[in-house]
């Protein structure tokens, strides 16, 4: 149904209070009750703008989706075939930065695989095609020219992400301890580092030393 603009910030209080509570507790534990108490209403008022649980679900994750594209920086090295030593630091760090300013982003995208897949992809395909698509023609490029070592580009791009959304966790879990950095600008050096080491051949990774040496200002 449509919303009158006087409703709208009563609407955006309903999302962003789903959004919340299905990021935390997950589709099936989240009922509307808590939606609407949360949001400071009725839940008689929740259902007058969105008939269905489940449409109230894909209204916030659409919400935290919202507004979500590569940077314009990022954007122009891809469009000039910078060299991945320039872009790859770039798309990481539009990762991180992902994962700390839409923290419930992440959650919500596993929370709509997990436990509603049969629009999931739909959804996010829509919204996140666009970029991921960008970055793997990209790394596809680089790999055909020999720039990169001779990988399925799709499953770098996964690898990069993956490695952004999960490395945190799964640090602690395998080594007990915190992630190897302390802050998010430490966190991209770190992972541009790895992937750099994984992703550029031997020989080209020596010739690009060689002329950064080359090229360093003398003390």
């Amino acid at each position: 149904m449509a919303v009158q603009p006087k409703n709208l910030e009563q609407v955006g209080k309903i999302v962003h209070a789903a959004a919340q509570l299905f990021a935390r507790q997950g589709y099936h534990g989240t009922s509307t009750r808590e939606i609407a108490r949360i949001a400071e209403i009725s839940e008689n008022t929740l259902f007058r703008y969105f008939e269905h649980k489940e449409d109230l679900f894909w209204a916030a994750l659409r919400s935290r989706l919202s507004g979500l594209e590569l940077r314009k920086d990022l954007l122009a090295g891809i469009a000039e075939s910078a060299s991945p030593e320039v872009v790859l630091p770039q798309f990481l760090a539009q990762l991180v930065d992902t994962a700390i300013l839409r923290p419930e982003l992440l959650r919500l995208i596993a929370v709509a695989f997990i436990e509603l897949n049969w629009k999931a992809a739909a959804v996010c395909r829509e919204h996140l095609s666009p970029m991921f698509s960008a970055v793997n023609r990209y790394l596809a490029r680089n790999i055909e020219c020999g720039k990169l070592r001779n990988l399925d580009a799709s499953l770098v791009t996964a690898a990069l992400t993956m490695t952004v959304m999960a490395h945190p966790e799964f640090s602690r879990l395998i080594t007990g301890t915190p992630p190897p950095y302390s802050d998010s600008r430490e966190a991209i050096r770190v992972y541009a580092k790895f992937w750099l080491d994984v992703l550029v051949p031997p020989e080209l990774s020596r010739s690009n030393s060689m002329t950064a040496t080359a090229e360093a200002p003398l003390d």
